[in-house]
């Protein structure tokens, strides 16, 4: 457009009598001239000083888009950017939820190679998978989740669809809370993971948040929580960790599960369970999914979302599962036709890498005990960083206060008790890169980091207000 401008502007500077020109036709980009300059008009963006001399006045378009603000940078993901653009050797990304070695790097686990490498081997193509997802995936994820005898799955109760991961598997969900219960509210935990709250925003599902987080004792405020799941309106949706709790670590005990269960029943609510970490909390499968085992085995209908990026470190494979369980497998083969129906206009169907590599690991038993193995070196690791956290800022913290909470915690998250003027503390002075709530990702810290990061914590908590 430029070129075919100047080719204009040049003909009619030097032509002594632009009229001269009325039975020529001149183009600019797709506009036509002969209607405009062959009446003895010229073109608005032209101003003629002489006959011989043109300027142009540039017109400037304004947006369609204009309206649309600049969005805030996500709290926890941004935490990464500025990592990234901070030199300081000694500097710490405790942002972001990702595995780390004790080096620091990130980690590909040995049984997902061997996966890979077999289906290599294997020839697999590379064509659609149905809208519900690889089968032998669906089928591993629930009896992973459930256990393979338990009879939800032998009743053929569970309606499981392969999401994409965590966060797609709870988005669908939410698309079905809106869709077949409207008006239904779902009860948060206060805090929980960042992304919760826009998933239910964006699906325009109704949320309102139940007390779990004690500052006080930097632990749950149980009698809280129940006291907020029995005032809420009956029949609603009660979002749950199912372990690991995010950002705060911090799970109920067996025996305040049971109670949980018993205030949710008593309410007709529905357990919704997040459940990203199995595996990965306590180092045991069967043990990280026993909360939704127990609601499971008093026969309520309850949701799960599943994910795979921690556990299996395929965090870049967006890989995971809705299961629905329903009173009956008539219900359980309607709900999933109407999940289904759900994912098709939002995503047509799911990738098929992620869900390859589960279904080979877990139904392969040597890779399986492999896994096992693997996620006990990673758990450990992690729990072992949490250990000589809380022994460095011991041995460095002379007042008495009790940080036992540090211990009691699990999972890859710590909530310290620090708040956001303590925990920018953090960063500017230590480089120490964290979400503003006070959590820190434990799998991003190493053992030869433990004793920087008590002092810079220390520091925080008792020279920041």
């Amino acid at each position: 457009m430029a070129a075919s401008s100047a080719a204009i502007l040049s003909v009619v500077s030097s032509t002594p009598n632009a009229a001269s020109f009325s039975k020529e036709k001149l183009k600019l980009g797709s506009c036509n001239f002969n209607s405009v300059l062959w009446q003895g008009k010229q073109p608005s963006f032209f101003k003629t000083k002489s006959l011989s001399k043109v300027t142009m006045s540039v017109a400037t378009n304004v947006s369609r888009f204009e309206s649309i603000t600049m969005a805030p940078p996500d709290p926890i993901l941004g935490v990464s950017e500025a990592f990234k653009a901070d030199t300081n050797e000694m500097k710490l990304n405790l942002g972001v939820g990702a595995y780390r070695t004790e080096d620091l790097e990130p980690y590909v686990l040995n049984v997902v190679k061997k996966a890979e490498n077999l289906m290599l081997a294997s020839g697999e193509n590379k064509e659609y998978l149905p809208i519900e997802g690889l089968v032998a995936f669906n089928k591993a994820t629930a009896e992973l989740l459930f256990g393979a005898g338990n009879p939800v799955i032998q009743q053929q109760r569970v309606a499981t669809v392969q999401g994409l991961s965590g966060t797609g598997s709870l988005r669908l969900a939410a698309a079905l809370i809106e869709r077949y219960f409207p008006g239904a509210k779902v009860l948060i935990s206060s805090p929980t993971w960042g992304n919760h709250k826009n998933i239910f925003n964006d699906a325009k599902v109704p949320w309102s948040e139940y007390r779990y987080y004690d500052p006080k004792t930097v632990g749950l405020d149980f009698d809280g929580m129940l006291s907020d799941i029995k005032a809420a309106p009956e029949g609603s949706f009660v979002l749950l960790h199912g372990c690991a709790h995010n950002p705060t670590g911090i799970d109920p005990t067996p025996e305040q599960w049971v109670k949980i269960a018993d205030a949710i029943e008593e309410k007709n609510h529905i357990p919704f369970f997040d459940v990203a970490y199995q595996g990965f909390a306590s180092g045991s499968l069967d043990e990280d999914a026993s909360s939704v085992r127990l609601f499971a085995s008093r026969g309520m209908e309850l949701l799960v979302a599943q994910s795979y990026s921690k556990n299996l470190g395929l965090y870049a494979e967006r890989i995971g599962a809705i299961n629905v369980v329903c009173s009956s497998a008539d219900a359980a083969t309607r709900v999933k036709s109407q999940l289904k129906r759900l994912a098709r206009p939002m995503y047509s169907n799911p990738p098929v890498h992620g869900a390859r590599i589960v279904a080979n690991i877990v139904g392969n038993p040597t890779l399986f005990n492999e896994w096992k193995e693997e996620m006990e070196m990673m758990a450990g690791r992690i729990k072992s960083v949490r250990q000589k956290l809380f022994d460095s800022i011991c041995a460095n913290d002379k007042s008495g206060k009790d940080w036992s909470y540090i211990l009691k915690q699990i999972g890859m998250f710590s909530f310290t008790g620090l708040n956001k003027a303590q925990s920018d503390n953090m960063t500017n002075k230590w480089h120490v890169y964290m979400t503003k709530d006070g959590r820190i990702s434990l799998a991003g810290l190493s053992s030869a980091k433990c004793e920087y990061l008590a002092d810079a914590i220390i520091d925080s908590f008792y020279n920041v207000s």
